[in-house]
């Protein structure tokens, strides 16, 4: 029969998971302190205690500390690029697209997962391998636009690029000062209205294809975004 010390001491032992939703846990605990923390200043003993294991369980899954950040990066790059993504794909009313967009990244850095972070304000970012994979989420999420906007415009695809580059740059800073409290008194949606508006202003002068032309000559177009009245 088991003593009280065999039962407290088995009880105290982290249960057993299957590999995946261990892993899970683990990114879920490192994402949380290197949110609070940042990557400098987290240990992976501060990333066990979070998730409740044992160093040498953490060790098993993340060989080190730079592993387990790339990991919690490559999942939010994914994300960033499926909701912009999703986005894009939403409609093809190209008004509401601009907001779809400006909105994805307002969305994103409004996530209680804080995982914006990993994306916009790394504090790895002389790593090579950090870079690399912010490079290609950019790249990614830039080319997803600019396809769209050379489609849907008489524009050659490096100019589409540069635009494309453009709206990213003005969705991605404004959304990372809005979060930052820069603006405490507009609300997530004035924002996504005042920045989609300045978009659609911008982009909606550049030429349509023939397509478009005759959508426009319908009485069909989208009116522009509106911006509610504070």
């Amino acid at each position: 029969m088991a003593t009280n010390l065999e039962k407290e001491g088995a009880s105290s032992r982290p249960t057993r998971l299957p590999r995946d939703q261990r892993r899970v846990q683990l990114l879920d605990a490192a994402n949380e302190v290197f949110t609070s923390k940042g990557y400098h200043a987290a240990a992976m003993d501060d990333i066990a205690d979070a998730a409740g294991v044992s160093k040498p369980v953490l060790y098993q899954h993340f060989p080190s500390k730079l592993d387990l950040y790339l990991a919690l990066l490559d999942q939010s790059c994914d994300r960033l690029l499926e909701i912009v993504e999703e986005a894009l794909a939403s409609t093809e009313d190209n008004a509401d697209r601009v907001v779809a967009t400006v909105a994805a990244f307002y969305e994103f850095v409004s996530s209680e997962s804080g995982e914006f972070r990993f994306v916009f304000e790394s504090d790895l970012t002389g790593d090579r391998a950090v870079q690399q994979r912010l490079s290609r989420v950019n790249a990614e999420i830039s080319e997803a636009i600019a396809g769209v906007i050379a489609e849907d415009t008489s524009l050659p695809s490096e100019q589409a690029k540069l635009l494309a580059v453009s709206l990213v740059g003005i969705a991605q800073v404004s959304a990372r000062y809005w979060i930052s409290g820069g603006t405490s008194t507009v609300t997530l949606d004035e924002a996504k209205q005042l920045v989609s508006s300045l978009a659609w202003r911008g982009i909606s002068g550049f030429p349509l294809t023939e397509h478009d032309k005759e959508v426009r000559g319908s009485g069909t177009a989208a009116p522009e975004p509106s911006i509610s009245a504070p």
